[in-house]
């Protein structure tokens, strides 16, 4: 009966070892994609920003042709 107590409990401390291995592995892999996720984040609202800016400078400039004043036609 103790020979099967320290076998299972052998058993269970390389389990217990082994499950400590690989949540340390998955914590590892959460930080990486995290950092990921954080740099794909910032890329896009940094290209958000430029397609902002650009279509602000496509609206200014449409506003600025729009109030520039119509020419007269020539008459001679």
């Amino acid at each position: 009966m103790k020979e099967q107590l320290q076998k299972r409990l052998q058993e269970l401390r390389a389990e217990f070892e082994s499950g400590q291995k690989a949540l340390a592995d998955l914590e590892v892999k959460q930080m990486n994609l995290r950092n990921t996720l954080l740099r794909i984040s910032g890329a896009i609202q940094v290209l958000e920003e430029e397609l902002a800016k650009e279509n602000h400078s496509v609206q200014d400039g449409i506003g600025r042709l729009e109030e520039s004043p119509k020419s007269e036609p020539i008459t001679e």
